[in-house]
């Protein structure tokens, strides 16, 4: 409520000033704060549409930008061969690709993408590789990317880093679609997010045959390998999916009362 008072502020003076205001020693660009603060309004008032155009715009980049594994690599087939059953969430067709770089990562996007690191399916078996990806449908089923990006784009937008046109979305530069790209890969979620996505994850593996025990071992992974050697290459992961000690714990009980 106080954001959407000060933008009515800024367009109110607007309305009646000349294009540069005075507020104590800082000169205010009237022109461009309005520009900001419709963005920024816009953003707010973004429907699950133009959520999903903005997602669609912002993995179309990653795609472009990222070496993704060929259809018949070693990669590409293991991935298509566990998610074969995987084929939509709350009526959303998902896709998969994998990307050929060492990280250890994987993400969603709200249009249904997951991508998959090459680095995080050489350290996971099967189980914990579909514990994964089904974790990050949760993020889909419930809405968590969805809003992540909507945050994303009303960061850029307060900061004037972008501009709506004709009051719809913003006709994105190279570097702001890197940027919202970079926000979903980076996306930091809530224990309870988390708490039920790591849910979703062990459902998938349960529905689909795969071992109860794929998300416990999976987040027990993680926490190793970041005290470890390989810790370098697995911060990005662990530091966008924090907790994951307690969540492994968690997780666990949830599998230990399902083999009852």
């Amino acid at each position: 409520m106080k954001q959407l008072l000060i933008i009515a502020a800024i367009l109110f003076v607007a309305s009646s000033a000349s294009a540069q205001i005075r507020i104590g020693k800082r000169t205010i660009n009237v022109e461009k704060a309005v520009q900001a603060a419709s963005d920024a309004a816009t953003a707010i008032t973004l429907s699950d549409e133009d959520v999903a155009e903005l997602c669609r715009e912002s993995i179309e980049w990653m795609d472009a930008n990222n070496p993704v594994a060929a259809p018949d690599s070693e990669y590409s087939s293991r991935l298509i061969r566990l998610t074969e059953n995987l084929k939509d969430v709350e009526g959303i067709p998902l896709n998969f690709k994998v990307y050929e770089v060492v990280d250890v990562n994987a993400f969603a996007c709200g249009d249904g993408s997951i991508r998959v690191f090459s680095g995080l399916m050489d350290l996971m078996d099967d189980d914990e590789l579909v514990a994964i990806i089904g974790h990050e449908i949760g993020h889909i089923a419930g809405h968590d990317v969805r809003d992540a990006m909507r945050t994303a784009y009303l960061a850029q937008a307060t900061r004037g880093a972008i501009s709506s046109t004709g009051g719809g979305l913003a006709k994105f530069t190279d570097s702001q679609l890197g940027d919202l790209a970079l926000a979903l890969t980076d996306a930091q979620f809530s224990q309870k997010q988390e708490f039920a996505a790591d849910d979703y994850g062990f459902k998938v593996c349960v529905e689909n045959g795969f071992n109860p025990y794929g998300m416990s071992s999976s987040l027990e992974k993680l926490v190793g390998l970041s005290q470890g050697a390989k810790a370098p290459i697995v911060q990005k992961m662990f530091s966008s999916h924090p907790d994951s000690a307690r969540r492994a714990a968690r997780i666990k009980e949830t599998a230990d009362n399902h083999q009852k």
